[in-house]
């Protein structure tokens, strides 16, 4: 059944939704919005502006006193009619993703969409489990009380690579909590977000409790950032925009989550199941076009087995099939853009100056030269300090490195400024063990890479960011911990009084 709907006529009242209802933008500069496949524009709409964002936030605060007032029970049962409000969506939101972003049918279908869904629904549960410490007397005199508390109106910032998701890692676990909020979703892929508000406002959200502003970042995304009413700022993007968002919160000293690039490693010791392993890479590093930030980039294979595995995925590349992302059998889309395409075509190019790429580094011709695609790419002989293994390239491209012993193959592995995820391969579980361990980087897989699931965390360190999407591990970033601590005594005069005045009693 074809689920294909005129974009143009769903989103004709504007791309921002704003206290319940769409809207168009103040901004005076109009986006387009581009299929990649095609390069052809689908919908043009007026940028959110300053004001915009203003009335958001605007919106946002004044629902949040009946929000964050609510029980944990009503919020659950608001969170569970939206996971059920998805649900009956669950195909126009596939079709707005690959039409949005270039994904193959086959991954909205079968990732993104359900994937959201189970958030919505791990979110309405984890509602009514906003958990501390016991109350109890810590000291003999008193009776401590922890209270977790909305913070208030939230702001969030999404990229382009994973929209849909990316509104619900933001949106779930902020307005689980109590929060209301203001998400910016990349402009240039506004559609899912739109029909994620659109279904939580189905499901009986109340006006205001989730805002959608589609706008650039240097006016929409900075003024939401920096507004004195925003209390908490969520960020998804780049490492360097992300230096940027600090820069702008620490102004009004706002809780700040930061969720940036990654280069994960790939670490495969030499009894790893070579097979799954090879399958595991192309996996890995093909996923979504390669543009995910855990995405598997940096491949280390122990030098017993580093042969066979060049060899091994780079026959397996070969047999991947680009092409319509809305044929079933498509496996891999085109990069966001044409511009992505180029910059990941540049990586590719100038590696040829000092390494050698095994299969693909090329867009294909045909009819698919229209859309932004780009062929699966192995690279091998890099140096560990190139710039095709240092820097986040963000497109369908592995690069593999032989390693010799257990210490360096670890040691490469962290050799990078990010570390958000990663991958051990071994039969070996002491091996796996050390790995999981020694490696620095919010997630590591055991002989997988790439699964995500809603009651575990997703969040990284160094320079890949701070603080958790998903799992009830978010709350610690959308609530504030308040210790009410009461007197047992109804003595007048304690005796600590006496530091300050007096004797002892």
């Amino acid at each position: 059944m074809d689920h294909r709907f005129d974009v143009t006529e769903r989103f004709a009242e504007g791309a921002q939704f704003i206290a319940g209802s769409l809207r168009g933008g103040s901004s005076g500069r109009t986006q387009d919005v581009v299929d990649p496949a095609t390069g052809e524009t689908v919908y043009s709409y007026e940028l959110a502006g300053t004001a915009d964002v203003d009335a958001a936030v605007e919106a946002a605060r004044q629902a949040f006193p009946e929000w964050g007032g609510a029980t944990p029970g009503e919020r659950s049962d608001t969170l569970h009619r939206f996971a059920a409000a998805l649900a009956e969506d669950a195909a126009d939101l596939a079709y707005a993703e690959s039409l949005n972003c270039g994904k193959p049918i086959k991954l909205s279908n079968e990732f993104d969409v359900p994937g959201s869904i189970d958030n919505a629904a791990f979110f309405a549960g984890a509602a009514r489990h906003l958990e501390g410490k016991a109350a109890g007397e810590y000291s003999a005199d008193h009776t401590s009380v922890i209270r977790r508390e909305p913070l208030g109106v939230v702001g969030s910032i999404a990229p382009w690579n994973y929209p849909l998701q990316m509104a619900a890692w933001k949106v779930l676990p902020a307005i689980a909590a109590g929060n209301t909020i203001v998400l910016k979703p990349a402009e240039i892929t506004p559609f899912t977000s739109l029909l994620f508000a659109q279904a939580a406002q189905r499901a009986g959200l109340p006006d205001g409790v989730l805002n959608i502003v589609s706008g650039a970042g240097r006016d929409a995304g900075e003024r939401l950032v920096g507004h004195p009413s925003v209390a908490m700022t969520s960020f998804t993007g780049s490492t360097a925009v992300g230096k940027r968002v600090a820069e702008i919160a620490t102004g009004t000293v706002k809780r700040l989550h930061l969720e940036l690039g990654g280069k994960a490693p790939f670490v495969v010791f030499d009894d790893a199941d070579l097979e799954a392993a090879v399958h595991g890479a192309v996996a890995g590093s093909l996923i979504n076009t390669g543009q995910d930030c855990t995405a598997a980039t940096r491949a280390y294979v122990q030098r017993p087995l580093y042969d066979a595995f060049v060899s091994g995925v780079a026959d397996l590349m070969a047999t991947v099939r680009l092409g319509d992302p809305f044929d079933p059998s498509t496996d891999l889309g085109p990069l966001i853009s044409h511009t992505q395409r180029d910059r990941v075509a540049g990586f590719v190019d100038r590696a040829r100056g000092y390494a050698t790429v095994v299969t693909g580094g090329e867009a294909p011709g045909g009819e698919l030269a229209k859309g932004a695609y780009y062929r699966p790419t192995l690279i091998a002989g890099a140096a560990q300090d190139s710039e095709v293994v240092q820097s986040e390239i963000f497109g369908p491209v592995l690069v593999v490195l032989p390693f010799d012993s257990d210490d360096e193959g670890i040691a490469l592995a962290n050799d990078t400024p990010y570390g958000l995820a990663a991958s051990a391969w071994s039969r070996d579980v002491y091996r796996t063990g050390r790995a999981t361990r020694e490696i620095n980087a919010g997630c590591v897989w055991v002989n997988d890479h790439i699964p995500i699931i809603s009651e575990m965390p997703h969040g990284g360190a160094k320079a890949s960011g701070f603080g958790k999407d998903m799992s009830a591990y978010s709350f610690e970033e959308y609530t504030q911990v308040k210790h009410v601590m009461y007197d047992n005594t109804a003595v007048v005069r304690k005796d600590w009084h006496r530091t300050i005045f007096g004797d002892r009693p």
